[in-house]
């Protein structure tokens, strides 16, 4: 069963348990993944599927960090959004693992003294490696860490 049946099914237990902001939740995911489809004409991969996924929560972070101290019920809205969102993200790397990757690529590149200089030929390798189950700027991080 793909991600958008999957998504569909959850939004329909949640109407039967009139669980109004899990079913608001879904719907709006339901929603990105279909426009998704729509533009793509085609079916969307599990990447693509994650890939939305992951749009859909880096924007409700962005909504929920831009949402003044005192509108809590956008906050409690992004909050219950980000719960429902996260069921259906990819398991993210552990940094250890991120760690393990960029070894790996250093030692394939052969880069046995790696400088700040090699981090755009890392960066290049390791990206497709580690894409849809990492964050960028930790594995950007960790890179600036394990090159200096």
């Amino acid at each position: 069963m793909g991600m958008i049946e999957n998504v569909r099914a959850q939004m329909m237990e949640a109407m039967k348990n009139r669980d109004k902001d899990r079913k608001d939740a879904l719907s709006m995911l339901l929603s990105a993944l279909k426009n998704k489809a729509i533009d793509k004409r085609s079916d969307l991969t599990q990447a693509e599927e994650f890939e939305v996924v992951k749009k859909e929560i880096k924007q409700t972070k962005e909504t929920m960090e831009l949402a003044p101290e005192e509108r809590t019920d956008i906050r409690k809205a992004c909050e219950i959004r980000l719960a429902v969102y996260q069921e259906f993200a990819p398991e993210e790397m552990s940094e250890e693992a991120i760690r393990a990757q960029v070894a790996e690529v250093l030692e394939a590149l052969g880069l046995t003294e790696p400088s700040g200089k090699d981090k755009g030929k890392v960066m290049k390798e390791l990206m497709p490696r580690v894409k849809g189950r990492a964050d960028g700027s930790l594995v950007n991080k960790i890179v600036g860490e394990m090159l200096n």
